[in-house]
């Protein structure tokens, strides 16, 4: 599922990360990758070990659990603590796809069903840039305003074109969601999504509180917790 969630950060939130983030030391984007990313990844990120990136990101996971519509679509068991990244200059990430299971602290693992980039540039502060998506719908070019989310499944195939001006910022991060499955996390989306909207029309109780218990029993049922 692909989907555009709105104003996860508010502008003072985004103004905050970017004051701290355009003053901040860069590493290159390919320390963090294997052979096959390095071959096509140029690109600018904050070091795993950096304390700013521990900081700014604790203000994205508190921003994420504040806003229903990420639960919600997502259905988070584990998030990847937030990164950082910056293209300008012609930096690019070429077409890939994301691994599909990542180490957390401790030695514990999370599996990639989720990526998330969240915008902390606006459009206009830079050329190219797009996050190209691949799905079997063909090619899907996001660009959203800064503080805006897509999520989108990590098995899809996706590039980051060519930044020919100013710098494109942003945070990345995966989740592995209580639901394994893309289109048994879409179907739970739609319905979870068509409930609200009849409650926000009066619909008749009795028939809403039965289709909330079918939305519970279905998360029940596929549900790996």
């Amino acid at each position: 599922m692909l989907l555009h969630i709105p104003q996860v950060l508010s502008s003072d939130d985004v103004a905050q990360l970017r004051q701290r983030l355009d003053a901040a030391d860069w590493a290159d984007g390919r320390e963090t990758v294997g052979v096959q990313g390095a071959r096509v990844k140029h690109n600018q990120q904050l070091p795993d070990a950096s304390p700013l990136k521990a900081e700014l990101g604790s203000i994205v996971l508190a921003a994420l659990q504040r806003h229903p519509l990420f639960f919600a679509a997502a259905l988070p068991l584990k998030i990847l603590p937030p990164r950082f990244n910056r293209y300008t200059g012609g930096g690019t990430y070429g077409f890939h796809v994301d691994g599909a299971v990542m180490n957390l602290a401790h030695g514990e693992q999370l599996r990639s069903d989720i990526s998330c980039t969240l915008f902390l540039s606006a459009p206009e502060e830079y050329d190219g840039g797009e996050l190209v998506i691949s799905d079997t719908y063909g090619e899907h070019e996001v660009k959203l305003p800064a503080g805006d989310l897509i999520v989108y499944p990590s098995s899809s195939l996706h590039q980051v074109t060519p930044v020919t001006r100013g710098a494109r910022v942003a945070s990345f991060f995966w989740v592995q969601s209580m639901i394994r499955d893309d289109a048994q996390r879409r179907l739970l989306w739609e319905m979870d999504t068509s409930i609200e909207r009849l409650r926000q029309t009066s619909a008749d109780p009795g028939a809403v509180l039965q289709l909330t218990g079918v939305y519970h029993n279905l998360l029940r049922r596929w549900s790996e917790v």
